[in-house]
């Protein structure tokens, strides 16, 4: 019930957050061009609380599910006076940059959420800031698959120039699935090229391999065998088998080709060398079933700040890049490459939401950012009702020099309201059958 709660008001506040800032940028530019503006309103419904200043009555209503702006003369159905400050009054290009203002604040604030995280520094493991030099390739992944290898040299990611670790992820993470992630790889100083499948169950290590870093044991589960083992919190992983222990996963596989088997391992404890056998059991850890010994890892953390124009850039890049791929989704699905069950609606947004509530300030931004672009971006799609169609229905009208028929415009509107309705129901209806059946 706890998670629950946290998860109505994670997305209450984050949906309202969204479409607050979408409906100040109507009202910001709405003024600016001289429309009078009857109402803003965060919430939906009856009217709560409220102050009139000039024409505008800034209210608060009963639903916190967003907000609302209603302009003078914007509804063509009503009675219009003429008056100069009526939305329809306005020039076309006018209108247009007032329709265009709403996604446009939602792009501006993801993009503000992400410098903002750029300069207020995170914890991230330190390898992240090492040359991204590849010390593990789990067998069977599609960087094996691939052709690489344990020992080279990450030199480009889909054409950009790498330097460390935090690049080459920031490349690949973008990269669609069932795509191609197109690495350069320094091996013995010679440059190879390898082109490496993705889909949508791969882990960034099943593309890039796995970095060099310290082996520290966060903590043991009680009662499984690192624990009757010897194994402590704090120990360090020298050696695994007599091969050094240069990665987390290097453990993990070696327990999995182990079939049961024990294995050999080195730690250091306290500036002390300590050799000890392990015995791995097979069951169920995390809701699949391996070989295990119990053991919970935790890269040393590195704290990263960035200057302001590091982290303007980091914003900027962020921004195009996540674009870029909610463009590619939208693409796929008109082209009937993707399917609807990759979308996610409220439960899938509240789920996401808590979850990242949960985690943290830091994740819940992440999320945030990633909310806003989309909704920005997708309220540009030409379908009736969402911003992108009266920006297209005011350049054909701009092209044809005559306004379109109400009775054109109402029609368009009630096959929208449809079609976002059938949407809305798809996707709820994917998103509790992912609750209920975490493998649909």
């Amino acid at each position: 019930m706890n998670d629950f709660l946290i998860s109505v008001v994670s997305v209450i506040f984050l949906l309202g957050v969204m479409i607050v800032a979408h409906e100040w940028g109507h009202f910001i530019v709405a003024r600016l061009c001289g429309v009078r503006v009857e109402v803003f309103s965060v919430g939906m419904g009856p009217r709560l609380w409220g102050v009139k200043r000039g024409p505008t009555d800034y209210r608060l209503s009963a639903l916190p599910i967003g907000g609302y702006v209603r302009m003078a003369g914007e509804n063509p159905a009503e009675e219009r006076t003429g008056a100069p400050d009526e939305f329809l009054s306005k020039k076309r290009w006018q209108r247009a940059l007032i329709i265009l203002a709403g996604p446009t604040m939602n792009i501006l604030l993801a993009f503000v959420i992400a410098t903002g995280m750029f300069m207020s520094g995170r914890a991230q493991p330190a390898f992240y800031r090492q040359r991204p030099q590849v010390s593990l390739v789990m067998s069977g992944t599609p960087a094996a698959k691939a052709g690489l290898r344990s020992g080279d040299l990450i030199v480009s990611v889909n054409g950009k120039p790498v330097r460390t670790w935090d690049d080459a992820i920031w490349h690949a993470m973008f990269v669609p699935a069932n795509a191609r992630l197109h690495l350069v790889v320094d091996r013995a100083g010679q440059r190879i090229p390898l082109s490496v499948p993705t889909s949508a169950d791969d882990a960034l290590g099943d593309l890039l391999g796995y970095p060099v870093e310290n082996v520290l044991v966060k903590s043991v589960m009680p009662g499984t065998p690192a624990a009757k083992d010897g194994i402590q919190g704090g120990d360090r992983i020298v050696s695994i088998d007599g091969n050094e222990a240069v990665s987390r996963f290097l453990l993990g596989q070696t327990v999995q080709d182990s079939a049961g088997k024990p294995v050999q391992i080195a730690i250091e404890r306290q500036g002390k060398i300590l050799s000890l056998t392990l015995h791995p059991v097979y069951g169920k850890l995390d809701g699949e079933s391996m070989w295990y010994i119990g053991v919970r890892y935790q890269p040393p953390p590195s704290t990263r700040t960035n200057r302001f124009s590091s982290a303007v850039r980091g914003g900027v890049r962020y921004s195009v890049m996540l674009t870029a791929q909610i463009v590619d989704t939208v693409v796929k699905l008109v082209e009937h490459k993707d399917k609807l069950k990759q979308l996610s609606g409220p439960v899938g947004i509240a789920k996401a939401s808590g979850q990242a509530a949960r985690e943290g300030p830091f994740a819940f931004l992440s999320i945030m950012a990633v909310i806003s672009l989309n909704l920005g971006i997708l309220n540009l799609l030409p379908i009736p009702i969402l911003d992108g169609w009266h920006l297209l229905t005011l350049g054909v009208e701009g092209t044809i020099r005559r306004d379109l028929s109400l009775a054109v415009k109402e029609r368009a509107m009630q096959v929208g309201v449809v079609f976002l309705l059938l949407l809305i129901l798809i996707v709820t209806y994917n998103d509790i059958l992912k609750l209920v059946m975490p493998s649909h």
